[in-house]
Formats: C-alpha cells, structure tokens, sequence
C-alpha cells in the first residue's frame, strides 16, 4: 500500500482530481490517499496558501498528486514553496504526440527537464527608486545536479541526446556557468550526444522542427515557458504531464493551471492529470500498472468519441474519466 497525499487545489483543479481518482479505483494496487489543502482558498480559510500540515504530510507520503492552484498577486506561490520546501528540484515535462489528437508534427516525443528550485523563481525581489529588481539565481550545485540528472534520465530512457538552453551569449555568468558545468557533466557520458542551443533558437526549432530535440535540460524560467510551448504542439496544455523529483520525494502535477473560468462547468480536459499519475505509478516502480493506465488513456484519446471540448468532443470531465476507467477495467491481466 502507498500513502499518496492528494492536493486538489483550486478551480478545475478540483475536478481533474476527482476524475483521475475515479480512474484509479480500477487499478489493482491498493493507494491510501491523504487529503490536504493549498491555494486561494486555502488562503481564504487559514491566512496562508499553503500550511505547514500539507507540506509535511507531502514530506511524510510516498508520493503526492498535486491539482491546481490559484495564486493572487501578493501571495506566496504554494506549488513552488512545496517545491523548495522537499527539494524537488528537477522538473520533468514530457512533450508527446498521441494518436487521436491534433498536433503539429508527427511523432513528437521529447521531455523538458528544468531546474525547479532557484533562477529567477528564487524569490528575490525589491523594489528601487526606479523600478523593481529580480536576482537571478544559478549556483554550481543546482546546476550540477540537474544536468547528471538529464544524462542518468536520458540514459535509463534510451534516449541519445541532451541539449542544454540557455543564453549564455548575453547572461554571460550566470548561464555561462550553467553550460560549463553541462559540458563538464557531459564528460562523464561519452555515449550519450550532448549539445546547446541558445533559448530563442530553441524556441523557433520548436515550432518548425521539434524532432531535432530528445531531452531538453534548461534553467526554472526557460524550462517553464518551452514547456508551454511544446504542450502547444501536442494539443494543448490538457494533455501535459509533470513530475517535481529530488532525493526523497516525489510530487505530480497537471502543467495546466486551474482556469477560474472554466471551474465548475465540468468540462476540464483530465488528460494531464492523469498521465501525472501515470508518472507518479512509474515513480512508485509500478511499471505495469502505469502502462495499462497510459493505455486506456491512449485508447479514449484514439477513438475519440468521448472527450472534452478541446479535444473536438462534447463529453464532461467525469465522462470522460469513466470511460478511461472502462477502458482499465477491461485489462484483466495485470498479473
């Protein structure tokens, strides 16, 4: 048995959640889920976005499934104050096209790996007599550490190739650093082809030619906006998956945000939220049950007949889920 803690969060956030936990009481592994609280309306209710009981009952879990949340200006981010809080300091998004689903290329299938801890999301702001300032952040031990975390990721992956971004022709120290010490890892990984790229180059090769990449390691801001950019490719932001890993812990997150628009109408695209989990159940060594969870995914998303709107369907969250779950419980040999 697993603890898992299960953060819904706010907006549609809610109802991914609820969706992907329908879906997972088909599986035939037996996950205890501990309910906590973070967002705006956690805000509302306690004073903070997220307190200290969630993030030590993430800490104390075996995992955790974490929804959306909605950050007001002014607020702490919860989602980024767990990230630093367990050390969750890579961030894995894959970009993959599925059949079934519109996307720009064929065959799409690369994964972004982003510093999760420091950059420009440190947290080191000040306003000035003329403005406001921000401090970049990149230190040799964060930038050592997610670079042999994308050549070991790579390797176990049989992928072939990292390419790291940054801007080092214009952010000479601080990105300058992070791609000597990229090159300097690289050493370590004669096998595997190591390459850079500045982030506007990236950006463009994205949109004209995404298959050039396989596994994209880069720093907190440039792997946030990429990956946004590569979930575009792919049908949209409803289809893309997150894993936030460190040494001992593991969180799990849709990369879309939680839409205070669409919240309660029920039409929220589970997809994300459910291959989050199906990188939680990889993370967990549940190799097979999270391939005959991807795979019932994969099969709705194929036929297409019940999805959400932004997948051309006109099915509800819930009905979707259902059917994923139909599909789960048709799979008879999981043993």
């Amino acid at each position: 048995m697993y603890d898992i803690t299960v953060i819904p969060g706010d907006g549609i956030g809610l109802e991914v959640m609820d969706a992907t936990l329908h879906v997972l009481e088909a599986l035939d592994i037996e996950l205890n889920y501990i309910k906590a609280y973070a967002g705006n309306e956690c805000f509302k209710h306690t004073g903070t976005t997220i307190p200290k009981e969630t993030i030590e009952l993430s800490r104390e879990s075996d995992a955790t499934l974490f929804g959306a949340v909605t950050t007001v200006p002014g607020q702490n981010s919860a989602i980024i104050t767990l990230r630093k809080a367990m050390d969750l300091y890579v961030n894995i998004r894959p970009v993959k096209s599925r059949e079934g689903v519109k996307s720009l290329f064929k065959d799409i299938d690369f994964v972004i790996l982003r510093e999760n801890t420091e950059g420009l999301y440190s947290g080191l702001e000040e306003y000035t007599k003329v403005g406001a300032t921000a401090l970049r952040v990149i230190s040799k031990k964060s930038s050592h550490r997610i670079c042999k975390f994308a050549f070991e990721y790579t390797k176990k992956s049989n992928r072939h190739k990292v390419t790291a971004i940054h801007k080092a022709n214009i952010l000479k120290k601080t990105d300058g650093l992070f791609k000597e010490i990229f090159y300097d890892v690289a050493l370590h990984y004669p096998e595997i082809k190591a390459e850079d790229k500045y982030v506007d180059e990236a950006a463009r090769l994205l949109i004209t030619n995404p298959n050039e990449f396989d596994c994209i390691v880069t720093t907190n801001l440039f792997g946030d906006i990429l990956s946004d950019e590569g979930a575009g490719l792919v049908g949209g932001l409803g289809l893309a998956p997150s894993a936030n890993i460190g040494e001992n812990h593991g969180l799990f997150e849709p990369v879309h945000g939680s839409a205070p628009t669409l919240a309660g109408m029920g039409m929220a695209n589970p997809s994300a939220m459910i291959l989050s989990t199906v990188m939680m159940l990889n993370y967990l060594k549940e190799f097979k049950v999270a391939n005959k969870l991807e795979e019932s995914l994969e099969a709705v998303l194929r036929e297409g007949k019940i999805v959400t709107p932004d997948l051309g369907g006109k099915s509800k969250t819930r009905d979707m889920a259902s059917e994923v779950k139909r599909k789960l419980n048709e799979k008879n040999d999981w043993k």
